[in-house]
């Protein structure tokens, strides 16, 4: 019997990982029969080339927190996109075991978020400074869109959220949560931001999918707000990922 094509995600506690259980259920679906998708749940990003070693049908590999800046120094080339981002949630495993990184984050969450824009969401907030947020504002930004990071401290490339005022938030009517905050099982946490002053003028978008709406959606929605969590992000982004491990 032939080794099958092996996939993996690269992560630290990922055992509810969405990639592995949306990759199973799609070799089943579209009956891929000589692929599988495993999990390389490691504690330090050092770990990672013993288990490269270790996997010798190694085709390709998504990225997750907190590795998506981490693996950049473990990456022979890189795309033109990853290069721009800094960040890399996708590699692909070439035949001589060169490392490939890309960035297809930044294609889910602009294919996602572009249907709910309207002509006002010209500025936005991200909120959370990580690798997610740098794809986030790599998309932003080839949309048209002006927009300020958020963090807990202010700083040279950050406002802090304390500076949140009504002019702030009249001024940035799309906001993207890029922090783990509100994460199952943590489902009462929330960004604190000023709930009271999101208007039905706002488009509230959460990268996390577990749970399906987040306090930051339900607190957005009982203002009015158009809400979107990051499901459809992450099957957009998988697919560009096998895609490319493809190379379709």
């Amino acid at each position: 019997m032939l080794t099958p094509h092996t996939y993996a995600l690269i992560g630290k506690n990922i055992s509810y990982s969405f990639s592995r259980d949306y990759f199973a259920k799609k070799f089943k679906k579209e009956q891929i029969t000589d692929a599988i998708y495993i999990n390389f749940d490691i504690q330090t990003i050092d770990e990672l080339p013993e288990l490269i070693l270790k996997t010798p049908s190694l085709c390709g590999m998504n990225v997750t927190i907190p590795y998506k800046e981490q693996i950049l120094g473990y990456l022979t080339h890189k795309s033109n996109e990853l290069e721009l981002i800094g960040a890399c949630n996708t590699i692909k495993v070439l035949p001589t075991g060169v490392l490939k990184g890309y960035n297809t984050d930044y294609i889910g969450f602009s294919e996602s978020l572009k249907p709910l824009l309207k002509p006002h969401h010209t500025q936005a907030l991200i909120l959370g400074t990580g690798g997610a947020a740098k794809a986030v504002a790599f998309s932003l930004g080839q949309l048209g869109i002006s927009y300020l990071f958020v963090s807990r401290k202010a700083s040279s490339r950050a406002i802090s959220y304390q500076q949140l005022d009504k002019v702030v938030m009249e001024q940035n009517p799309l906001i993207i949560n890029t922090t783990p905050l509100g994460t199952y099982p943590n489902i009462k946490e929330a960004p604190p931001i000023p709930y009271h002053l999101i208007t039905p003028e706002h488009l509230l978008y959460d990268l996390i999918y577990n749970p399906a709406e987040t306090t930051f959606l339900s607190r957005g929605k009982l203002q009015g707000a158009i809400v979107k969590n990051g499901y459809e992000m992450l099957v957009l982004q998988a697919e560009a990922s096998w895609r490319i491990w493809n190379s379709i």
